[in-house]
């Protein structure tokens, strides 16, 4: 699919901006993820399109053993040197796409996924993968952006997003994310809502994004209403986007 070759070609580009990156490495998000999880340190976990890494390295010192899958390999091996410069010899990476896992049923007890799942086209057909990877009992743990509930902000974020990363497929609201998990017959156990203030030149500078393309998102960003100014905090000053505020949730799910 087209999508999903851009994906590879947006983050093969940028492999090493994504380990770096304070809103990938240094997230309250993660540390919200593992403190969820309910481990032994007998678990053997799946990091779903693992990015820099920074899940897998988040957990694999609390598990046996961390598989980490991406779809791009750029990614796999910015994300192994990561991992490895942090003295972690019980994850091994895979190449795969998220909604055609290469593993077996009922293969792991843990699957996480950070920040991903709004680049995926057919986020159902990853759901269920992840139902079928997963032990009876099993725990997922997802962390993505969201969008709030009402539409014109729906939009707004999600063509803000596409913009700047050709690569975004959708961010989807909080209450699509419950639906369509416990329609897969997960069972959602626990969530939380984070706030996330996006840095406006960071954000755009991770994507090495053009000029043109900078500016067409700036003017877009400026022209929006009081409305959604308000409710993103847009920050601006002398007709420059500093900053602005989005959203994100984690939960917790368990395969019955």
């Amino acid at each position: 699919m087209d999508i999903k070759n851009d994906v590879q070609q947006q983050f093969g580009k940028n492999a090493t901006s994504y380990v770096s990156s304070p809103i990938h490495k240094d997230g309250k998000d993660l540390l919200k993820m593992v403190e969820m999880a309910e481990l032994t340190g007998q678990e053997v976990l799946l990091d779903i399109a693992t990015g820099g890494g920074h899940t897998a390295n988040a957990f694999a010192p609390l598990v046996s053993r961390v598989t980490a899958v991406d779809l791009t390999t750029e990614m796999l091996v910015a994300a192994e040197n990561f991992i490895k410069e942090n003295g972690h010899q019980n994850v091994e990476f895979i190449q795969g796409d998220a909604e055609q896992l290469p593993f077996t049923n009922e293969s792991f007890d843990i699957v996480t996924c950070r920040i991903a799942p709004h680049h995926f086209p057919h986020v159902d057909s990853f759901i269920k993968e992840v139902h079928r990877v997963l032990k009876p009992k099993g725990q997922f743990i997802l962390d993505d952006n969201v969008v709030p509930e009402k539409n014109d902000y729906d939009q707004f974020y999600n063509t803000i997003e596409k913009i700047r990363d050709y690569s975004h497929f959708r961010a989807w609201k909080k209450s699509e994310w419950i639906q369509k998990i416990e329609e897969s017959g997960l069972e959602i156990f626990e969530w939380h809502r984070f706030e996330k203030t996006f840095r406006f030149e960071p954000w755009c500078a991770n994507m090495k994004l053009p000029e043109s393309e900078k500016n067409q998102l700036t003017q877009l960003i400026l022209k929006s209403s009081k409305e959604i100014q308000e409710k993103f905090r847009i920050q601006i000053e002398n007709d420059k986007v500093i900053s602005f505020v989005g959203e994100a949730i984690v939960l917790k799910a368990i395969k019955r």
